[in-house]
Formats: C-alpha cells, sequence, structure tokens
C-alpha cells in the first residue's frame, strides 16, 4: 500500500509535464508504470528462487532416560510426539544463496548457538547446511549445502553506487511467510550507530522488513543484491537497515578461505571529538577522531601515537568520527604501513603505523560495543578528578552514550561509573562486555550504578539495561 501511494504521488507530481510531451512522445504514465511494474516482477522471479529459509535448531534435549520415565504414565504416542516437537527446526531468518555450489549469505544471529542448521530451497527440498564461518562484528554468517549443486544463485552487485532515492526489493520470509516482497527506496547510505553490530555502515530502507527477513536480500532494478537485510527499529514503520553486500562479500571471502575475519589492529581507544572537548584539543567538533588511550606494545604506541592527539586523516582520507576509522583501520591488511595525521598541541603531525592483525580477544573491541550503545574505559585510582572525588577499586566509567540506543532508553549516562552486572563485580571493560554477551535479544539485565550528583556527592543505583531485538 505504502508503494501504491508513493506512485500515486510520483505521477500526480509529473503528470503535467507528460501532459506537455504527449504531442511529441508516446510515452504515457500507465507505460511508465507498466514498465515498473515489470521491473519488480523480473526481479521477483529470478531471485526468489535463490532466496531460502534457513531454520535453526538449538536442542536443550532432556536427556532420554527422563522422557523415558513418562512413557510409563503417558505411553508411547505422548513421549514420540514429544521428542518430534523438540527436534523440530525453529525457523529463524532468511538466506541468499550467492554461488551454484551451495554457499549462502546469512546474519549471525540466525545461525549463532545452532547445532543443526536446515534450510529450505524454493522447491521445498530440505537440506542440512554447515557453518562455513561467522563474523560477529558486521553480524554476518557463510552456509555451505553440499550435494544439490548447482543451485539457482543471486549476483551480487556494488553497494557503493546506491544512491538515495533509488528503488529497492526485499525478499525474505517475515513471520514465516516464505519469500514475501516487498519494495520501497534507499532512505540513506552509510548509516552508522544503528547498535547492532561492531562494524556498521548501512544502507537504510523503507522496504518493509520484518522478523524472519534477517539475512534475506535487498536488491536492486537489475536484480541483483546490494545488500544482506539485518535489522529494524520495533518502534517505527519503514526503517530498515540493510548490511552493504561489498562488506559482505569481502566479509565471505575471508570466512570461505580461512573460517574467520583478518582485520587491522592499531592498540588505540578512540572516541568522537564533541564540542566540549574539541576546544581543549585544538580542533572543530567532528573534525578527527579523539585518542583516549594507546595500548602498551601496540603499533600505534610503536609509532609514537599518543593517548590526546586527535586523528584528522586516515590514508590520505579526512576522518570524522568513530566508526568511520574503525572501519578504514579493519580494513587494512595486517602488516601495511600506513599515515595517520593527528592534531597534536595544535599542530598537524604525519605519523607512519605499522598496522597489525586484530587480536581475537582484542581489548579495543571489548571496550566499545555498538550493541548497547555506549564506550567504556577503565578507572584508575590515581586520577580523583575523574572518579568525581571519589575512590572505587573497581568499575567502568561510561564515557560515551549513543543517542537512540539501548544505553539511552535505560538512562545511561556519560560519567555513570558501572560496579556490577547482574551482581557481578566489573573490574574491567572486557569482564563487562563478557557479562553483556551473555544475553539473548530481549533480556535484561541490573547494572549497578555510581552516579554523580550535585557538589561532587553521588548515589550508588540500579539501571536495567534491555539487549535490543533483531528481525
Amino acid at each position: 500500500m505504502r508503494v501504491l501511494l508513493v506512485l500515486v504521488s510520483v505521477i500526480l507530481m509529473i503528470a503535467p509535464a507528460w501532459a506537455e510531451r504527449r504531442e511529441t512522445s508516446d510515452v504515457s504514465p500507465q507505460a511508465v508504470l507498466r514498465a515498473l511494474e515489470d521491473a519488480f516482477a523480473n526481479v521477483a522471479d529470478r531471485v526468489t528462487p535463490a532466496v531460502v529459509n534457513v531454520s535453526a535448531i538449538s536442542r536443550k534435549d532432556a536427556p532420554s532416560t527422563e522422557l523415558e520415565r513418562f512413557r510409563d504414565f503417558f505411553g508411547d504416542e505422548f513421549v514420540e510426539r514429544f521428542r518430534r516437537r523438540r527436534d523440530e527446526p525453529r525457523a529463524t531468518g532468511s538466506g541468499v544463496i550467492v554461488d551454484p555450489s551451495g554457499y549462502i549469505l546469512t546474519n549471525n544471529h540466525v545461525v549463532e548457538n545452532a547445532q543443526e542448521i536446515i534450510v529450505r530451497l524454493s522447491d521445498a527440498r530440505k537440506l542440512t547446511a554447515r557453518l562455513v564461518g561467522r563474523d560477529v562484528k558486521t553480524d554476518l554468517a557463510v552456509l555451505k549445502v553440499d550435494g544439490a549443486e548447482p543451485l539457482p544463485a543471486a549476483e551480487l552487485g556494488d553497494s557503493d553506487r546506491l544512491r538515495v532515492g533509488q528503488w529497492v526489493i526485499a525478499i525474505g520470509n517475515p513471520f514465516g511467510l516464505d519469500r514475501t516482497v516487498t519494495a520501497g527506496i534507499v532512505s540513506a547510505t552509510a548509516r552508522t550507530r544503528v547498535g547492532v553490530a561492531t562494524y556498521e555502515n548501512f544502507i537504510q530502507t523503507d522496504a518493509s522488513i520484518n522478523p524472519g527477513n534477517s539475512g534475506g536480500p535487498l536488491l536492486n532494478l537489475d536484480g541483483k543484491v546490494v545488500g544482506i537485510n539485518t535489522a529494524i527499529v520495533a518502534s517505527g514503520q519503514g526503517i530498515g537497515f540493510s548490511i552493504p553486500v561489498n562488506m559482505a562479500r569481502d566479509v565471505m571471502r575471508q570466512l570461505i578461505a580461512r573460517g574467520r575475519v583478518v582485520r587491522g589492529w592499531l592498540g588505540i581507544v578512540i572516541q568522537d571529538v564533541t564540542d566540549e572537548l574539541a576546544s581543549s584539543f585544538g580542533v572543530r567538533e567532528r573534525q578527527g577522531v579523539l585518542i583516549a588511550d594507546v595500548m602498551k606494545g601496540g603499533p600505534a604506541e610503536v609509532a609514537g601515537v599518543r593517548a590526546g592527539d586527535v586523528v584528522v586523516q586516515f590514508a590520505g582520507d579526512a576522518i570524522r568520527e568513530v566508526p568511520e576509522l574503525q572501519r578504514r583501520v579493519a580494513a587494512v591488511t595486517p602488516g601495511q604501513s600506513v599515515t595517520l595525521v593527528v592534531v597534536r598541541d595544535e599542530a598537524r603531525l604525519p605519523i607512519t603505523v605499522a598496522v597489525a592483525e586484530m587480536p581475537t580477544d582484542e581489548p579495543a573491541a571489548a571496550r566499545s560495543d555498538a550493541t548497547w550503545g555506549l564506550t567504556v574505559e577503565p578507572l584508575t585510582t590515581d586520577d580523583p578528578a575523574r572518579l568525581l572525588g571519589r575512590s572505587f577499586s573497581h568499575g567502568v566509567v561510561i564515557t560515551e552514550v549513543a543517542p537512540g540506543s539501548a544505553a539511552e532508553h535505560a538512562g545511561l549516562q556519560r560519567g555513570d561509573i558501572v560496579l556490577a552486572v547482574k551482581r557481578r563485580v566489573v573490574n574491567d571493560a572486557a569482564t563487562f562486555y563478557r557479562e553483556l554477551a551473555a544475553l539473548k535479544p530481549g533480556d535484561v539485565v541490573p547494572l549497578w550504578v555510581h552516579r554523580a550528583g550535585t557538589g561532587g556527592a553521588g548515589r550508588n543505583e540500579y539501571v536495567v539495561l534491555e539487549r535490543p531485538r533483531r528481525p
């Protein structure tokens, strides 16, 4: 209905121009609409066979001995029916076949914790898929089904060429309704701080995306995949997000080649330059990224980077915010040297850094997690001004809260000190995020927080934080 209203509005706006040109042209509004209709239908015909339903079995089996105990009371039929229901696949999302040999792109959150993955093809065949690899930081996963090739495969496009206002089509399995096709436009590109992944560069669209669409393709009118649908804003309508296919393609290649994603790493903790911080560091707001900490022995420290430096250029390109620098660094091949331009004492200073491989338990990633929309730093007992006149033996301080994030909805604020999660003492950022990572979408967790009051006084209170839901 929304698409129809848009089309009617477009026709009404350009109808006068059509009327003026009718004497010199045979094109009519009906012909234009028919062409657009054909384009939508052709994309659906071509790509729908490549869209699959992904079901994950995450068994929490009752031991066989426990089931057998019920046989005497309820009979064989009850026990066998219970066993079948327990082992029945749980439909969780969508996927798209991207190679005739059986490689499938989907979201990590669709298949995480699955002990078995079942893929249902457009011809109703059900195949067991193996997990080739998954990447939590982009919420992508690659599956493989064997023995059924050649399979219908969708062609990957170029997401860097997308323009705001361009028509796009989403295909998926919302609410278990197989291969539902919806259409809309590209509402925005390069969206960050959505709060569903560490590395975000989302395509925003108003094509209807609902629970079950996760992992399905976003397509242009040529029928090429330009994104992998991954998230929605539950409180709004017409706000969905897709991972750009160029990012997905790179992650997929690495997962197929080595089973994991290798990223560049500098060994720094970074934060945005706010209006309050800008003048203190000799830059303008949103001009550069502030280095809050430099990890001992890391590439940045070896190169001479210092805490308090503001990165304004990376490999020749201007840097304006944290997600941008995170993506740029991660994309560098480990071992390659790049030049940073930093502002230090109001002077621009070029520094060449040899980028290393990001450790799997890399501390910087633990200190900032877009899932929750907050950044935390460790406390130091020798900095009483930073601790608002209080001395703490444990805890982490919140240095940033993203607008519209789960952290903001919980009422968390910059400067709050998180002392415990679920009554477990927090000693560092890694512990803090490890506790949060154990939660499932929709779960809530109490945080024990110290909050500053007037005149330097403060109070301790509990704040409830909810893990964001995904489609």
